[in-house]
This record gives structure tokens, sequence and C-alpha cells, in this order.
């Protein structure tokens, strides 16, 4: 195996949240095998995720502060904006300078390194910049139908056209994508990120739901489903694990909902484990995405998932009526009739319980990183 250097270059180096997470434990990985890696973020993180110490790879952020979005003059009046014009010129100057940095950090790699353009937004970065010859693998991590309706999707077709390839999370992905006219296109899962020795016992009457409070996460929709869900299954609990934007109007929501002795608003964790152990149920309402790690984490702790059926990587991940339960994607009653299932049969949490956790090691970071490996390769010929 050939040793390398592989540079990640993302929005931030570790902004909390999923693409962070996978970023983390995808170097650790490489660098395991030998790798020299180093994870480059154009912009301070506004939520930050802690890298534990001395992490196995080098960081480095380009701007001391959030670069400004592109101003581009529309009217007459715009064109006349002398103020605006002179910021715009100021935000292009320090984009050269960011681009130059970048140029010397792809310039000092070794031949065979390979650039990982883990989002987008990055990418125009990378395609201001020196890549010095090295492969560029560019990457979305999420579905093709939640890019369509974001800015990201333009910017996809724009960006990463001519990239050595481009990776999204599923064949289904890959393929909606190739039908846009982009030839360069690949798919990779995400890897497990654990596999605890113990699973959870299923004994606890909780159900439990981790990830941003935001908009995406559809948290407010899950809170519809609990109230569906709730009334015919006293004695449970919904546990919430998560912060965001969004808190103050869910648990404002929660009340009117008439919810609060039945929702445990649990915060953010770092003991994902712990919290899939105080588990019989996990629960994913989000409206959209990508691979989520939040999945194979309880399946890999042998919680059955009930999900909203909102991207390919979600239905690729749970086998439904195998090693979980999905729902068509909003469909708050749907989603409240299958979490009422495995609320009601201890049986059928256990098996699908245990099926979860022995279909997930499909997923296991050997056999990813072995197709990254694999890819590499074929890249570098």
């Amino acid at each position: 195996m050939t040793e390398r250097d592989i540079i990640f270059v993302a929005n931030e180096v570790n902004e909390l949240g999923g693409v962070a997470r996978w970023q983390a434990l995808m170097a650790a990985l490489f660098a395991e095998r030998g790798h020299k890696v180093t994870i480059v973020g154009i912009a301070p993180p506004e939520v930050p995720m802690d890298l534990g110490e001395n992490p196995p790879f080098d960081t480095v952020t380009l701007y001391d502060v959030r670069p400004p979005g592109r101003w581009q003059a529309r009217t007459l009046r715009d064109r006349a904006n002398l103020a605006a014009r002179k910021r715009e010129n100021a935000r292009e100057s320090a984009m050269r300078a960011a681009a130059g940095r970048l140029s010397d950090i792809f310039r000092a790699a070794r031949p065979g390194a390979m650039i990982i353009v883990t989002q987008v937004w990055a990418m125009e970065w990378v395609a201001a910049a020196d890549t010095a010859g090295h492969a560029v693998i560019g990457m979305s991590h999420e579905s093709y139908e939640y890019s369509r309706g974001s800015s990201r999707f333009q910017r996809v077709l724009t960006f990463y056209k001519d990239v050595s390839r481009l990776l999204l999370l599923t064949q289904e992905d890959a393929d909606l994508w190739m039908g846009r006219g982009l030839n360069n296109v690949g798919f990779m899962p995400n890897p497990l990120p654990m596999m605890p020795e113990v699973p959870s016992q299923r004994t606890e009457k909780v159900v439990v739901s981790i990830g941003r409070l935001g908009h995406q996460k559809g948290i407010d929709m899950l809170l519809d489903t609990w109230a569906e869900a709730a009334p015919g299954h006293p004695g449970w609990t919904l546990r919430i694990y998560g912060s965001g934007p969004d808190e103050a109007a869910l648990k404002q929501q929660c009340t009117d909902l008439g919810l609060d002795d039945s929702v445990e608003w649990a915060g953010q964790t770092d003991d994902v484990v712990g919290a899939l152990h105080g588990a019989s149920v996990f629960v994913q309402s989000s409206r959209g995405e990508g691979f989520p790690l939040a999945l194979l984490e309880a399946m890999a702790c042998g919680v059955p998932c009930a999900a909203f059926d909102c991207a390919p990587g979600v239905r690729e991940i749970v086998r439904t009526e195998e090693d979980g339960l999905l729902a068509r994607p909003g469909n708050t009653s749907e989603l409240a009739r299958q979490l009422g299932r495995l609320m009601e049969s201890a049986e059928l949490r256990d098996s699908m319980g245990e099926k979860a956790r022995e279909n997930v090691q499909r997923y296991s970071p050997t056999a990813i990183t072995d197709r990254w490996e694999e890819l590499f390769a074929l890249l570098e010929r």
C-alpha cells in the first residue's frame, strides 16, 4: 500500500455535525494506515466539535472570520454603489490570498497525493488554487433531491464537473447526477463510526432522537409524530439529544402539544453509545439526509430504527421490515404507527435490533477504507 499525503478541504475543520464527524473519522482511519493527513477548513466553525487531544492529523483554517458571500450588481443603482464594489473587491482579494495558501499546501504535497473536497462551497477555493497536478475528489454528503432545493445544486454542476471523481453516498444518487450530464461520478458509503461490544438491552421505555435542533432534522415533525404515538403508549419517553437554532421554538411547540410530561430534552451529548444504551427504539425525522451516521450508530448498538425514508442513504442503511421500519417522508401519522409497532412489541424490538447490529457491519471501517484505497490507486494510474 502506498503511503500518501491526503488533504481534506471542507467548509470548516470541525463544525458540529455529521460531515465533520465523518471527516474526522476518515482522517483518523487514513492516518492509521500510515498516510499523512491534513484537514483544511475555509472558515472557522460556528459551533465547534471537539476533535480530542492530539488528533492524528494536521488542521489549517484559511480565514479568521467567515468570508462574506459574493456580491453581484443586478441594477444600475447596484453598479453605482461604490461601497459595495469596494467590499466585493476586498472579498475577491482575500479569496485570492486564501487560494494562494491552499496552492502552497497542494504544492508541498508528495506525488500521488489526494485532495478530497468534502463540501462544494469549499470547492470554490480549490478551483481558484493550483492543485499541483494532484487528483481532486469532490463530494456531496446529501441526497440528490435535498441538493435540488438549495444553491448547492448549481454549485455541484459548476464546480465538480471537471474533478477527477465526484462521489455521492449511494448508487441511486450517483445515477441521478449522471443524468444531469456529469460523467465523473461514483459513490462511497460512510463507514460505521463505532461497534460497541455490548448492545442496548432494549429494556427502557425510551425512544431516542439524536441530531441538531434545526430545520433539516425535522424535530418539529417528530413532536407532531409523538403527539399521535404517545397517548396510546403510557410510560414511554421521547428523549431528544441535540442543540441548535430551533431549540426554543421546539420546546414551545412541545408545551403547546401537551407533551412536556413525556418528552425529555437531554441536550448535546458526546456519549452517543451511552445515549443509545439507554434506548429501546431510535427515531429519525429528517427532511433530508445523505448517509446518516446516527442510523449506523443506533443499529450498531442493536437499537431498531423508525425513520422517514427521506433519502436513498436511509433506505440503503435500513432494510425496512427486516432491521427497522421506514415511513414516507413527512408522513407523521405513518411514522407514529411505525413507532407504535416497536413500542408495543419487545419481540419485534429484539428481532429487529439484533438483525440491525448484524446487517450494519457491512459498513465496517476496514471495508470502506479499503474501497477508498482502491479508488486512490485507480485515480493515480
